[in-house]
């Protein structure tokens, strides 16, 4: 329903393999443990650290709040991989409880945070931090079905795609960037208090409501999608660059039981005082492909070739 992507990720020797969001928005890798009794292990694989040649013991307290729930467990250490060769020993949170709804829903049995090691839970090293790479990127292609989605690791994918603007990180937390401006049509609205985040595990625009109250006003979006074509146009200003997003990107289209609704891909939020960030999540990132490079700390944006 366009709001989860997934990466396949193989721990432990012999491998196993766990369905995972590639997370730009937090850290820590962590997996659900066969030692969990959570609702949610219930339904998804389980890391059983017995069945790995590699294992090895840490035993330190592993705690993670998100958004939409929290997860603890226990620390311990094995090696990841990612993708044909993409290897990194790690240590990890191996889950043994899981609290909200959205880790019931989701199919993920896990999380893999590419975010900066600043803000890893217990200042363990991120994947890539230990990855086997000499390039340090990765590159995300959202599309609205699995077949047409993919990451590239390392770089970007520069034979369907041109690059718009590579913008510098400035805040080295999440992948932060200077946020000048947002947009409905013509109404412009200073955001430069703010840093654009681009973060690949949220599904949606998250903003603080004294910005985007103003940004989504007067727009209703009709469930039976009748009247997409007459709602305004959103602009998001990043160092002086403009990225527009239309209502046919900015709209939600789910369907199920082939039934379509429409909803508003943009929600605002009571942030706690002093997290001056709009998150612009996988509704931004499915119109402009984004290019993480930790060899330069840049995010660059891209767009499809037109043949």
């Amino acid at each position: 329903m366009n709001a989860q992507y997934f990466i396949e990720v193989e721990i432990g020797t012999p491998p196993q393999t766990f369905t995972m969001v590639p997370d730009t928005g937090s850290s820590n890798l962590w997996v659900y443990s066969s030692s969990c009794w959570s609702l949610p292990c219930w339904t998804h694989p389980l890391y059983n650290s017995k069945k790995s040649s590699t294992y090895e013991k840490d035993g330190s307290d592993f705690v993670i709040q998100y958004g939409s729930g929290g997860v603890k467990g226990t620390v311990s250490k094995d090696v990841a991989k990612m993708g044909d060769d993409i290897t990194a020993p790690m240590s990890f949170g191996e889950v043994t409880s899981a609290s909200g709804v959205s880790f019931i829903a989701s199919q993920m049995s896990g999380i893999l945070g590419l975010a900066y090691d600043t803000i890893s839970v217990n200042k363990l090293p991120t994947f890539f931090d230990n990855a086997a790479l000499t390039d340090k990127s990765f590159s995300f292609y959202l599309h609205d079905t699995a077949d047409q989605s993919y990451m590239v690791v390392p770089g970007m994918d520069s034979e369907n795609y041109e690059t718009i603007e590579k913008h510098n990180v400035v805040e080295q937390k999440y992948w932060a960037l200077k946020l000048d401006s947002i947009a409905q049509g013509d109404s412009k609205i200073d955001a430069s208090d703010y840093k654009a985040v681009i973060d690949s595990g949220t599904s949606l625009l998250v903003g603080p409501k004294k910005i985007v109250d103003p940004l989504i006003k007067g727009i209703t979006v009709k469930k039976d999608c009748s009247n997409i074509d007459s709602l305004p146009s959103m602009t998001f200003t990043i160092d002086e660059t403009d990225y527009e997003l239309d209502a046919s990107d900015y709209v939600l289209k789910i369907t199920q039981g082939g039934q379509s609704e429409c909803l508003l891909g943009v929600q605002s939020m009571d942030f706690p005082e002093g997290f001056n960030y709009f998150i612009l999540g996988d509704v931004f990132m499915r119109k402009y492909p984004s290019y993480f490079n930790l060899n330069d700390n840049t995010v660059s944006f891209q767009v499809a070739k037109t043949l």
